[in-house]
């Protein structure tokens, strides 16, 4: 942090202060386990929707949407014109299913219907999405602060996820959501202020970026062709819905927040909420790309350090400058656009600046952490330890689990956020894995309460179907030339609609082939 000037170091340590002493305020009430996963629904509907507003708007959106928007056009954004739609499914039916089970897991249900299996698989799918989401966006967080301050991303990650880990465990979820609504704030200020900068300094400026993205096609939204090999419009709309309704209603970031509401209204209009503040926030984000585009474009020299820097990560250690300087000339924006916007803030703007956009884009990212650390916990206490271990808990053996699971996972995710450095592209391989996780339980979830007729054989059935799916269109693009015909013809964000829709209908035609046999049976 010594490079940076005392100014914007200030600003990031009074931000950093903050959230620890918010969560040392809420330490006070953390007396049991229900106060620390769900505040005992306290907590008002409009705080709820703006920290499951935080929770969307993390560092994947902060980073990787401006850099996805900056490589190539506005496709992306159709995922966030799907919200409306799942959210719409999510108040109708499972926000009030979760209300009136008041089961805190959003996973218990699942043994009622199928069986410890079915709760289990759903666990461990969503257990790994948080450490895929979480070792993302400390991914995300590193690669800016170390773009700023010449530090190691595994430094960085370091001392942001100490951070995180103290006022997550301090606070509970009533620490989280307050955080995140100051959080929301910030980031959204930070996203506004980038585009002010960039404007100003556009020789043209607003004009001028409008005039270049139309003809550089920046704000397509992708082909409308029924092609479902490629990126098009409807591929992203149905990734986006089924992502979506797997968030809103089996991801435990989001059910939670729903016991924290005061009432099941509070809870609908808190998803209403986000929704209504994400899609306009989403488009800040997708027009800060295509104005760092077009800002580069007219200034291209400033491009060759990003260049460099990604020539010099691919090259093995030790390559020459003339190796470097060749590789740079042949790379696309496609390859750098994550480090666009981080390269802007440390040259472009001034002392002050610097140091709420850097904590506009840390807050985006300890946002969805705390979260995911929370929810991870959460699950973790009543799904493993609980079912498993110690179902007599008492509230001090079960505020111990929560607490260790709290850092555990915390700990997992920077540990993944390292496994993840040298990704082309944040939000490309977040929505993969996230893809790939979600599918199986969202799956299993909608079998279970979609069909009443579906039992225990037919669900484990489905799902073995839903698995095969899924590492086929996950792995088979590794088979070899001579295999080529087994390949998956889909687009990997086609992973969780393929891979939901394989269950779901394999239970439902189990189910109506062991119906048809028991009928024949019975005459």
């Amino acid at each position: 942090m010594k490079s940076l000037p005392l100014l914007d170091f200030s600003i990031i340590a009074v931000y950093l202060l903050g959230m620890l002493l918010v969560g040392a305020y809420f330490s006070r009430k953390n007396g049991d386990a229900e106060q620390f996963t769900s505040a005992k629904g306290t907590i008002p509907g409009w705080a709820i929707g703006i920290s499951i507003y935080a929770t969307f708007l993390s560092s994947n959106t902060f980073l990787g949407v401006p850099g996805k928007a900056y490589g190539g056009n506005w496709n992306s954004f159709v995922f966030s014109l799907s919200m409306p739609l799942a959210a719409w499914v999510a108040v109708k039916y499972f926000v009030p299913f979760y209300r009136t089970t008041g089961e805190v897991s959003a996973y218990t249900h699942l043994e009622h219907r199928f069986g410890s299996w079915a709760r289990t698989y759903a666990v461990v799918c969503f257990l790994l999405t948080q450490l895929a989401r979480m070792g993302s966006i400390f991914f995300g967080i590193a690669l800016t602060l170390q773009a700023l301050t010449g530090f190691s991303m595994t430094s960085v990650m370091l001392v942001v996820g100490l951070c995180i880990i103290l006022y997550t465990v301090m606070g509970g979820i009533e620490a989280v959501i307050w955080t995140e609504v100051v959080q929301a704030v910030i980031k959204t200020f930070g996203a506004m202020l980038i585009i002010y900068v960039v404007i100003k300094d556009m020789p043209g400026g607003f004009s001028r970026i409008m005039d270049v993205g139309r003809q550089s096609d920046k704000f397509s939204l992708g082909s409308f062709s029924l092609d479902f090999k490629h990126s098009t419009f409807w591929v992203i709309l149905l990734y986006g819905f089924f992502i979506n309704l797997n968030n809103f209603g089996m991801d435990q970031n989001y059910v939670q927040r729903y016991h924290a509401a005061k009432t099941s209204k509070a809870a609908s209009r808190s998803l209403w909420l986000c929704v209504w503040l994400y899609v306009p926030a989403s488009l800040l984000f997708f027009f800060i790309g295509t104005c760092l585009f077009s800002y580069y474009n007219v200034h291209p020299d400033m491009l060759a350090v990003v260049k460099e820097q990604v020539a010099r990560e691919r090259l093995p250690v030790g390559a020459v400058q003339s190796q470097i300087h060749q590789l740079a000339a042949t790379l696309q924006p496609s390859d750098y656009g994550d480090k666009v916007m981080p390269n802007f803030i440390v040259t472009r703007l001034p002392a002050g600046l610097v140091g709420l956009i850097i904590a506009a884009i840390m807050s985006a990212a300890m946002s969805t952490i705390s979260s995911g650390m929370n929810s991870s916990a959460t699950v973790f206490s009543e799904d493993i330890y609980r079912r498993y271990f110690n179902k007599k808990a008492s509230e001090k053996q079960r505020l111990r689990v929560l607490y260790a699971g709290t850092v555990a996972f915390g700990l997992l995710g920077m540990i993944t956020g390292v496994a993840m450095t040298g990704a082309k592209s944040i939000l490309d391989m977040w929505w993969v894995l996230s893809g790939i996780f979600a599918a199986g339980m969202l799956g299993i979830f909608l079998l279970g309460i979609l069909s009443k007729q579906t039992k225990n054989h037919a669900a484990i059935f489905a799902a073995v179907i839903g698995v095969l799916v899924i590492f086929w269109m996950t792995f088979s693009g590794q088979l070899p030339s001579s295999y080529a015909w087994l390949r998956s013809p889909f687009n990997t964000n086609m992973i969780i609609v393929i891979g939901t829709l394989s269950i779901f209908l394999a239970g439902i035609i189990y189910t109506k082939i062991q119906g048809s046999d028991n009928a024949l049976e019975k005459i």
